[in-house]
């Protein structure tokens, strides 16, 4: 989000130069600066001890592509406590194991990802309302039923990633 206006005050802002970042919108009322904001969310490729991936069919989002656990982080959590919090509550999945495996940015909704590999015990998932379908699937046959690869997609470095940590790529 690119600031016009002062959240506090509401004073139109104006551009200020803010050291080495450049003009950013500052507020002479309140004496601020408002540098430009974006969301962050989680998105987790969740395993189990079968070499399966969980796969979400969210009709909101594609009726055709499958997806990972997503999701936004809310103000007072970690990224940590929201991958284990999304993964409860989409698929009713308890994490064992959690490995931290870099940020993304996804342009096309100005969010910054940070993407994780996370390890369960296989079970049968308990759906959330938010989810239509989930389904285990064997590692290396989730390439047709996700979103294409291409720039922007963070499943797919994920995917690599927990390929690597089998030593299949």
């Amino acid at each position: 989000m690119h600031y016009k206006y002062c959240p506090e005050c509401g004073n139109k802002l104006i551009d200020k130069q803010a050291g080495d970042d450049g003009n950013v919108p500052y507020c002479e009322q309140c004496q601020q600066f408002w540098f430009d904001s974006f969301g962050s969310c989680v998105i987790v490729l969740v395993a189990n001890e079968y070499n399966e991936i969980a796969l979400l069919q969210q009709n909101y989002m594609s009726t055709e592509h499958m997806t990972f656990v997503s999701g936004y982080i809310t103000p007072g959590e970690n990224a940590e406590e929201t991958v284990m919090r999304e993964v409860e509550e989409e698929i009713g999945i308890k994490l064992e194991c959690l490995e931290y495996a870099g940020t993304h940015w996804f342009a096309k909704k100005d969010l910054l990802m940070h993407g994780f590999i996370g390890y369960a015990k296989k079970k049968e998932f308990v759906l959330s309302s938010e989810v239509d379908d989930a389904i285990w699937v064997p590692a290396l046959d989730i390439v047709d039923k996700i979103f294409p690869e291409r720039p922007g997609n963070t499943m797919f470095a994920l995917y690599r990633q927990y390929l690597e940590k089998l030593n299949i790529v």
